[in-house]
């Protein structure tokens, strides 16, 4: 077993958990689509993630060069990833069964308060991405620090303003987008 492949275990089993909490969290909102007040922001915003999870997965691969791992290298790799579930786990509005109060339900009041706190886990992971990008992968240094600053500063203003959720879930769609083609 190669370094690479063992560190990656620990890396997959945490992006994996994220996917299917996003999946779960899904699957009991169509369960209860009655009763849900959807909202295509939030929708579009739990979509980033699992496209920024997923680019994080592919990324991954390119890291099976790396010939030696050091334990930042690694710690900065599961910070990454615990941050990207954090934002899998707060990104849609989870159903409580309490069927005389349906208040959880509602995707864009979601999006407008805790959900902003998978927008703050988005800010740590958009943080630690310079460190792969030039550290890890040898990218250039301005680049990495912009391509995630931008990410960043959609996920802070997210945090602070989130009255604007609908805009800035339909730019941050876009940069996810963007950066999948850049790493594809």
């Amino acid at each position: 077993m190669t370094q690479h492949e063992y560190v990656f275990v620990a890396i997959s089993i945490i992006l994996g958990l994220a996917i299917t909490r996003l999946l779960g969290h899904m699957g009991g909102l169509i369960r209860a689509h009655k009763r849900i007040k959807f909202h295509w922001a939030t929708a579009l915003w739990a979509m980033s993630i699992m496209l920024l999870t997923l680019q994080m997965w592919w990324v991954g691969w390119a890291l099976r060069d790396l010939a030696e791992w050091s334990i930042i290298d690694f710690l900065f790799l599961v910070a990454g990833t615990v941050f990207i579930y954090g934002a899998a786990e707060l990104a849609l509005p989870v159903e409580d069964y309490d069927l005389a109060n349906d208040l959880e339900l509602d995707f864009l009041d979601h999006s407008q308060t805790l959900g902003r706190v998978s927008a703050a886990f988005m800010v740590g992971y958009f943080a630690v991405g310079p460190y792969f990008n030039i550290r890890l992968l040898n990218n250039a240094p301005l680049p990495s620090i912009l391509l995630a600053g931008l990410g960043a500063l959609l996920a802070v203003s997210i945090v602070f303003k989130p009255r604007w959720f609908k805009v800035f879930s339909v730019l941050i769609a876009c940069y996810a987008l963007a950066v999948l083609l850049l790493t594809a």
